[in-house]
């Protein structure tokens, strides 16, 4: 009930008095969380506290055990806060949360990464990259895969608290930095492979998926915190993020960006979402309220933590010039809504309260929404009643969840071209040929932000394996490098090459991390790499070795198996020196850029010749980068003579994210900072298909990538996409390729033919782009992929020919598998205004359905269609809209395989 009260004011407190309390000065006041006062600051700050009321505030939370789970939530959380300091409230708001003893809470870091697998702590299981994921085009697979990635994170997560005193460090927490649901608008942008493609109901749905299964279905706690990122209209270019204004129209981020969000948030319940980098029409990210307050609180209602990317509060003042200091810069940010700053900006906060650009107030509203998620995900409740805390370690890199993998690599191969060449029949099989730098490329298995798989089955040995237990011979040469003039050196060594030392025991090269540059005393620590090939940085670092300061060295012995004049290189960022035979061959100081340098040397087979790489951070230097690799005498004369041999003949092409990625160093032909300023098949790539296809011999193209490739189709019997295939994508495509699988993946992002279909990078207008706006033909369509069988379509009917904004309306058409193999089709709905009162997209995805079916089987596939995807902004009404009026719903295998339609009249 009311009280009244006589509120009485102590003047010139100083924060000095506070810190070393007067005893004149009543304890609660000196103590009391709900003080305005700012720890940190110059000694003899002068405030004006309300003693009286600050009592009363203190004795009421020091009623509440902010641990006992039986008590509301909000409760729980205020009384957590209202024990803090500002000292402490500020630590809590950046991502490395310290421990607070006291009150036995432990360290917590925010930052943890599972875009397609726990990424970056060691052994994981590694499913296909996202876009691959998105390939699949089934949200309950795409589900199921976020559920075990979830319990791998928990197994995790259980093993480091239990052994670090309930502490958890980066990469070992709760609160999961995926998905990416930025929309893929530009096939250039180098991290488009970590996102759902280029479509936003598709985007979408995958969204919601994921979302659910790294959060769980517990009733009362999250499994783990999934986190939507990068809000928002964020897609490159990589080297101009942390100073580029994306200027859209209101259309453009209702219509296109923002609908995966909302999905996300809305029917996903996503309880963390991301800010980016880049500005919004002139406002950062971080800064936006407009983003941030009035759309995702007002009208999505969430009532989550929004975390910004890394240190991107920084770039308000670094990159942006939005703000003059970090503590404006900090002041913006959180009243824009941004709750945990991802770097060290918000220790300029204390600066920011002395100025009033900021009050106490705002810091706890921050603190409220972060600190409701380490409640939700159980931190503070006992460990018993948390059903997520029994996940043994046993259940990360489980063998379900390696044949969860390889059944995502399946769903996820996308046959783009057959001219009937596949499957092959192992009876017509003697010598297979497997040639190309993505055979058994390592990271075109993981993709980037990824795990290490403890058994990796790259194309060429999930093929090998298939065909040799076939009784079929193989023959296998990396024959060319990926883009001329880019890691020529950098063919990694074959099995039984490189040993540790000359007892040849174990395979790989030794490592030692040295605290000094001239590798004196006792190494740091020591480790064993099978191939020398690392990048690391402060977005993404390499375990077990350090961001900064890094000094180490590799040694072993090179045992070649043939002799021969060989080219021994290092692909280095920072300072390098490569010894063979006891000589340095090759190497420099420092550099500035990546940098290839090799020579060549004579090898006897079966000898073991001594080799060291020396590393040095470069100081200052954003990444670090060291690789060792050779070419083997011949270039593409011992593929080209394999190919001769051979009776079919498998190429192993396309990209890989040490050419496309996030905010890279290189620099190629076709290739800038980690985007693409072409989307052609490398030169040498497609010079190589010209040799291939000039032999008269069967042969297959299987591509990974994470973005459009182009390149003359017509030469190619068959084409294959891989993607970055995961850890048992080997074993998927050597099943495809023998038609023990059938292939059902669909493109989701369009495959232009020319450079010239696209408009400029910079420009975020979406005239011109995807499926949705673009007049030009494409090489392959969105939704794209082709069968091993065939599937006949007839007549579509509605549930309900005339409908309301609100309400659903069933597609359903009829499909039979006529063909003589079972297999998946993805049926899919697009949606056409015929005769809407503004310009509307050329059409858009509003439904489908991966559905299998036997040989010769039919069935009526029925397919929700919301009327509210027909939606559009109206930029006088300022809200979405549907148009009354005929809407075609087009019903096909791909966005240019239109089978039946059906008109549909909104009321």
């Amino acid at each position: 009930m009311p009280i009244n009260i006589q509120l009485h004011e102590i003047d010139c407190i100083t924060t000095h008095s506070l810190l070393n309390p007067d005893p004149a000065i009543p304890r609660a006041v000196a103590q009391s969380p709900r003080r305005k006062t700012v720890f940190g600051l110059n000694a003899g700050m002068k405030y004006v506290l309300p003693l009286f009321c600050l009592c009363v505030s203190a004795t009421a939370f020091a009623e509440v055990d902010f641990r006992d789970p039986k008590l509301p939530l909000k409760d729980r959380v205020d009384a957590l806060i209202s024990q803090l300091s500002v000292e402490e409230k500020i630590a809590q708001m950046i991502m490395g949360n310290p421990a607070i003893p006291r009150l036995r809470i432990p360290a917590y870091h925010w930052w943890n990464e599972a875009l397609h697998g726990v990424a970056r702590t060691g052994n994981a299981t590694v499913f296909p990259q996202a876009v691959g994921l998105a390939a699949a085009w089934n949200p309950d697979l795409h589900q199921k895969i976020a559920d075990a990635i979830a319990t791998e994170v928990r197994a995790k997560n259980n093993v480091h608290i239990a052994s670090n005193g309930g502490d958890s460090k980066i990469y070992r927490g709760l609160t999961i930095w995926s998905p990416n649901i930025n929309i893929f608008r530009d096939p250039r942008w180098g991290r488009g492979q970590e996102t759902y493609g280029e479509d936003p109901y598709l985007t979408g749905r995958l969204a919601v998926a994921f979302v659910r299964g790294l959060q769980g279905n517990d009733p009362t706690y999250l499994k783990t915190v999934a986190t939507v990122k990068h809000y928002a209209v964020h897609s490159g270019p990589e080297e101009l993020r942390h100073k580029f204004d994306a200027v859209v129209s209101d259309r453009d981020l209702r219509e296109t960006y923002l609908p995966a969000f909302e999905a996300g948030i809305t029917e996903g319940k996503a309880r963390s979402l991301m800010s980016a980098y880049n500005a919004i029409n002139g406002v950062p990210a971080p800064a936006n309220s407009k983003l941030l307050t009035d759309i995702l609180r007002g009208e999505w209602g969430f009532s989550g933590a929004v975390v910004g990317d890394v240190d991107t509060v920084s770039d308000i003042v670094k990159g942006h010039h939005y703000a003059k200091t970090g503590a404006e810069a900090s002041a913006i940010a959180i009243k824009a809504g941004n709750d945990l700053c991802s770097g060290p900006t918000y220790k300029a906060l204390p600066e920011a309260l002395q100025n009033g650009q900021v009050t106490e107030a705002d810091l706890d509203n921050a603190l409220r929404r972060l600190f409701t998620l380490r409640f939700e995900l159980g931190q503070f409740d006992p460990p018993e009643s948390v059903p997520y805390t029994k996940i043994p370690a046993a259940a990360n890199d489980s063998p379900e969840h390696s044949d969860l993998a390889l059944e995502a690599a399946r769903q996820s191969i996308v046959l783009l071209k057959n001219d009937g060449i596949l499957p092959w029949n192992p009876k017509d099989l003697k010598t297979v040929a497997i040639l190309g730098p993505t055979a058994d490329d390592f990271g075109a298995l993981v993709g980037n932000y990824s795990g290490t798989p403890s058994l990796p089955i790259t194309l060429r040995k999930g093929i090998t394996s298939k065909l040799e237990s076939k009784g079929i011979k193989v023959l296998a040469d990396k024959a060319i490098p990926l883009v001329a003039g880019f890691n020529e050196t950098g063919e990694p060594f074959p099995e039984g090459v490189l040993f540790t030392d000359e007892s040849k025991k174990t395979p790989g090269l030794k490592g030692e991390l040295f605290a000094d540059a001239k590798f004196s005393g006792t190494p740091t620590a020591t480790r064993t790499d099978e191939q020398l090939d690392l990048r690391w940085s402060a977005a993404q670092p390499m375990p077990g070795i350090p961001v900064q300061g890094c000094h180490a060295q590799w040694s072993g012995v090179l045992v070649p198996k043939t002799s021969g004049d060989y080219t021994l290189g290092i692909n280095f960022y920072g300072g390098a020196a490569l010894y063979f035979d006891g000589k340095q061959i090759a190497g420099k100081l420092k550099t500035r850029k990546v940098t290839n340098m090799s020579a060549l040397v004579h090898m006897e087979a079966g000898k073991a010749y001594p080799i060291r790489v020396e590393f040095h951070h470069q100081d200052d230097a954003e990444e670090s980068r060291i690789q060792l690799g050779w070419k083997t005498p011949g270039g593409d004369e011992n593929a080209l003579a394999m190919a001769k041999q051979a009776d079919h003949i498998i190429l192993c092409l396309g990209i890989t994210p040490a050419l496309e990625g996030e905010e890279m160093t290189v620099n190629a032909e076709g290739f800038s900072r980690g985007d693409r300023t072409s989307i052609l098949l490398p030169k040498i790539q497609r010079d190589f298909i010209d040799k291939i296809a000039a032999l008269g011999k069967p042969f297959v193209v299987i591509l990974t990538n994470g973005s459009p490739l182009s390149f003359d189709v017509e030469k190619c019997p068959a084409v294959v996409e891989a993607w970055y295939y995961g850890q048992r994508g080997g074993d998927a495509m050597a099943e495809v390729l023998l038609g023990e699988t059938n292939p059902a993946g669909r493109l989701p992002i369009t495959f232009p033919k020319n450079d010239s279909d696209l408009p400029p990078f910079t420009d975020y207008s979406m005239k011109g782009r995807t499926y949705r706006y673009s007049d030009a033909k494409p090489l392959f369509a969105f939704g794209h992929g082709l069968s091993y069988t065939q599937f006949n379509y007839t007549k579509a009917v509605l549930s309900a020919n005339a409908a309301k904004p609100g309400e659903t309306v069933d597609v359903i058409v009829s499909v039979k598998n006529v063909g003589q193999r079972a297999g998946d089709e993805v049926v899919q709905v697009y949606a056409h205004a015929n005769t809407p009162p503004v310009e509307m997209p050329r059409q858009w995805l509003v439904g489908f359905r991966r559905v299998h079916f036997e040989a010769g089987e039919a069935k009526d596939v029925r397919i929700p269609v919301r009327v509210d995807s027909l939606r559009r902004w109206d930029d006088k009404a300022n809200r979405y809209t549907v148009d009354s009026g005929a809407y075609e719903l087009r019903v096909g295998a791909a966005s240019d395989r239109i089978f039946q339609t059906a008109i549909l009249n909104v009321q």
